[in-house]
């Protein structure tokens, strides 16, 4: 009886070092404290009493930084989140090389968001978001590299103005659309006006494209429901009209 019981002891003892790792875990393994190997996936034993593990998720993590209140550095407050995607690509340097590298990664990641914030002025900040975010995620990856992670991708979720800046900007953006649009006249205006020295200047040449002008502004006008109609009569008809009737009075005399 006493054998039979210490068999199912032994048994048991051996059976308590079965292990299994899921695809996306590894395991790091521990012989009386110093690191020996690191298991799975699948089915792998440990020497019960002497060794010990701890499982790492290898899988890419998604780490949301919370709000930050920071200064630019042309001086304005405001206030920026994150997110952080990260993944161990070495179990053992994230065991060994850190207490907590999940706490070490999110910690030295808000540190750097507040650092790069503090660089660039609130203009940059909004226009060279995706720059920022190349920066930010080498900053991190650099240091967190020794520990065995791999920071995949850093955006910044949002960018909060104080709300007089808010204004500000708006009036700002107002002045610009008005001077762009006063530029835009003026240029329509300069090129109408060139254009209209250079139609003067071929009719000028040119008595019968005079003529043809004039023949034309009748008939716009006569499109026109006008009570009254201005006719441009050429100089030259005049004075023929003139001439023809000084002729005519010195044969009657």
């Amino acid at each position: 009886m006493q054998i039979v019981i210490v068999i199912a002891v032994i048994t048991l003892i051996l059976l308590s070092g079965v292990k299994i790792a899921q695809e996306y875990q590894r395991a790091i393994v521990f012989r009386l404290g110093r690191f020996q190997s690191i298991k799975g996936p699948g089915l792998y034993l440990l020497i019960p009493l002497i060794e010990r593990q701890q499982k790492v998720d290898i899988r890419t993590r998604t780490v949301d930084l919370e709000q930050q209140e920071t200064i630019t550095k042309d001086s304005v407050t405001i206030k920026v989140n994150a997110v952080l995607w990260f993944k161990v690509i070495n179990p053992e340097s994230a065991i060994i090389q850190v207490a907590d590298y999940n706490k070490a990664v999110y910690q030295f990641s808000v540190t750097a968001l507040r650092n790069i914030i503090g660089q660039h002025t609130l203009d940059e900040v909004l226009r060279e978001r995706e720059q920022i975010n190349n920066t930010l995620q080498q900053i991190v990856d650099s240091t967190t590299e020794p520990w065995g992670i791999k920071i995949e991708m850093v955006e910044m979720k949002d960018v909060e103005i104080p709300e007089g800046m808010q204004r500000a900007m708006a009036r700002e953006a107002e002045a610009i659309r008005e001077k762009r649009a006063r530029i835009v006249k003026a240029e329509a205006e300069l090129e109408a006006s060139i254009k209209l020295t250079q139609g003067a200047k071929v009719m000028e040449g040119s008595p019968v494209a005079i003529e043809l002008r004039r023949m034309q502004m009748l008939s716009e006008i006569g499109i026109d429901n006008n009570t009254t109609t201005i006719m441009l009569i050429p100089s030259d008809f005049t004075n023929a009209a003139k001439s023809f009737s000084e002729y005519i009075s010195k044969k009657t005399e």
